[in-house]
């Protein structure tokens, strides 16, 4: 894939305090954070993710996935991951998709740095709708209560990873590391691309 290495790549991996971090701060007790990627509505990210969501490319999922990975691998704290732990899609959306996008970037990743993924363990209790055309607060209330954990214990006293596709306003990321953290669970955040929109 010749185009992703056009792509506006942000290097936030190596370094503390970076945008997603500072997103995050007073929100939830995260303990790192990183994007791979910037994106804009009109960028060839912007398509590449409407292919892998939309369009059944689970191929550029898994690629993208892989490409975080080596991201990783520079950062000063991947040594501390133990588990990884993709944002879960409602079933419906999940069924008629036919697999959830995060679960396929969570793949992706650790196929790299060799870390296990956990992906029956945070769930998404009802159907909150889509985020897409939801403002700040709108965004979440609609998810605050959305996730839970379903086996605590997998989890407790572990240091996770999550990871999603998109961070815009962060209100899904925030309400699953909440979700995360009431299971006794330290949480990092990977994301495939980051918005300050």
């Amino acid at each position: 894939m010749r185009c992703v290495r056009r792509l506006p790549v942000t290097g936030f991996q190596r370094y503390v305090n970076n945008p997603v971090e500072r997103a995050f701060s007073g929100r939830v007790g995260i303990r790192n954070a990183m994007a791979g990627y910037y994106y804009t509505q009109t960028s060839m990210l912007q398509q590449l993710i409407h292919r892998f969501k939309y369009r059944r490319r689970k191929d550029i999922a898994l690629y993208l996935g892989r490409r975080l990975g080596h991201m990783l691998l520079e950062s000063g704290w991947l040594h501390e991951i133990e588990g990884i732990v993709p944002v879960p899609l409602n079933t419906v959306k999940e069924q008629h998709r036919g697999y959830n996008q995060a679960a396929l970037l969570a793949a992706g990743i650790a196929a790299v740095v060799q870390k296990p993924v956990f992906d029956q363990v945070l769930h998404r209790e009802h159907r909150a709708g889509s985020q897409t055309r939801r403002g700040r607060s709108s965004r979440w209330e609609n998810v605050s209560d959305a996730f839970t954990v379903k086996d605590a214990a997998t989890l407790y006293n572990r240091h996770l990873l999550l990871v999603d596709d998109v961070i815009t306003t962060g209100a899904t990321t925030e309400a699953c590391s909440h979700a995360l953290l009431a299971a006794g669970a330290s949480v990092s955040i990977c994301s495939l691309a980051f918005t300050s929109d």
